[in-house]
């Protein structure tokens, strides 16, 4: 699979590994741009479209965890974090900043190509698992999750931001509700990168997903949308109808 032309803009300020990575992508089949700091990586998206951002987190001036949240503020453009750390709190600090994936330095270069490609499948999928089936729009407690469009609705018809792995982690509930689900199975089902078993990411994960559902029961007396399920793991506790 070829990266079809799809834009990467590369921020790292090692510019060794800035011309190598730039080089690697571009032997992939990617459109890529170098920058070495934030001002640079904000000079290169006002002149062009970017698919995706991939971001070292030790820059000069503001870091990659500053400029992740800043762009994640901005809208959806799909963010890949570059760590020389495998520490676990530097994942969880990312997947609450809302970046897509982390990449460990050194990345291996068949890893972060996957990677990026396998971001952008979840972000630029046309229709979502049920498209061909006629079944596109999930509605669970007066909420509507619509994938072929990749949308949340609130209740009250206003849209709901999603990252890719907040729509893979909701659609991985609706399509199996009122199912008990374990982290692992969660992890395998949601598509989400793979962290090492480390269960607190999931957990993280669950709980931004509960807030942007809204933390309170959806209706006064009722169980939260996504209860927890002591010592086992989650369960989407709404039934779900699929319509056209």
């Amino acid at each position: 699979m070829s990266g079809e032309g799809r834009h990467i803009l590369v921020v790292e300020d090692d510019g060794e590994l800035r011309k190598l990575l730039v080089s690697l992508l571009r032997r992939s089949g990617f459109r890529v741009s170098g920058a070495r700091d934030g001002i640079e990586m904000r000079r290169l998206l006002a002149s062009a479209p970017v698919d995706l951002v991939v971001l070292d987190v030790m820059l000069p001036g503001r870091s990659g965890f500053e400029l992740c949240r800043d762009l994640r503020a901005e809208g959806r453009i799909p963010i890949i974090l570059l760590t020389a750390l495998a520490e676990a709190s530097d994942r969880v600090i990312g997947l609450e900043l809302g970046a897509d994936d982390f990449v460990v330095k050194p990345a291996d270069p068949r890893e972060l190509v996957a990677r990026i490609r396998a971001v952008l499948r979840r972000v630029e999928s046309p229709e979502g698992p049920h498209g061909g089936e006629g079944r596109e729009v999930a509605r669970f407690a007066k909420w509507s999750l619509d994938t072929r469009r990749r949308e949340l609705l609130r209740p009250d018809g206003v849209v709901v931001e999603l990252t890719s792995g907040e729509y893979d982690l909701l659609l991985a509930f609706v399509e199996r509700p009122q199912r008990i689900l374990t982290r692992d199975q969660l992890l395998d089902l949601a598509r989400n990168r793979p962290y090492g078993g480390l269960d607190r990411s999931m957990d993280v994960q669950i709980s931004r997903l509960r807030a942007k559902l809204g933390a309170r029961p959806h209706e006064e007396g009722e169980p939260g949308l996504i209860k927890t399920v002591r010592g086992v793991g989650y369960m989407l506790s709404s039934p779900v109808e699929w319509t056209g």
